[in-house]
């Protein structure tokens, strides 16, 4: 199934000024157990497959962990393609690691993007598949716009790339 997307535009508080914002949803359905791609989605591992060909990620505090970790805060740099540096430092926190709900859910940002808040949640549909769901808020002043575009783009790549690791059963959570 291909991902299917919406973006929406709306205001956000940042350092206490209301700005227009912008948030992306990508959804797609996957085959594939609930608690595999939960599993899988905990790693950064993972990100860094469904990202390649797009964004290359380049840990600055060593290597990223075995799994992401609720409270902690990654910098690395980003490089568009392989080779266009984007955005300088980003920093990712993990501000929720929902086992329960399957909800991961992060604040992002870097020189380009103020606000990059990333909320992934997944939900059972029966018979082995599942609703994967990508919502990114972004803010990044008079760059919003282009900024959201890219976003779209990206995460609908992520999201093809997660059809890879669903038929062909990948496993980034060992």
């Amino acid at each position: 199934m291909k991902p299917i997307s919406k973006v929406e535009s709306f205001i956000i508080d940042y350092n206490g000024r209301k700005v227009k914002a912008k948030r992306i949803s990508v959804n797609t359905e996957l085959l594939i157990d609930i608690n595999k791609a939960w599993n899988n989605i905990k790693t950064p591992a993972l990100l860094e497959f469904v990202s390649k060909g797009m964004i290359n990620f380049k840990p600055l505090d060593g290597d990223f962990p075995k799994q992401w970790e609720v409270g902690q805060t990654y910098r690395f740099m980003t490089r568009v393609f392989g080779f266009i540096p984007f955005g300088g430092i980003h920093y990712l926190f993990v501000a929720q690691l929902d086992d329960k709900n399957y909800i991961l859910s992060t604040k992002e940002w870097d020189n380009g993007a103020k606000v990059w808040n990333h909320t992934i949640s997944l939900s059972d549909l029966g018979d082995g598949k599942i609703n994967y769901e990508d919502s990114i808020i972004i803010y990044a002043g008079m760059m919003t716009g282009f900024v959201a575009s890219f976003a779209k783009l990206f995460y609908k790549h992520r999201q093809k790339r997660w059809q890879i690791v669903a038929v062909n059963n990948l496993n980034f959570g060992k």
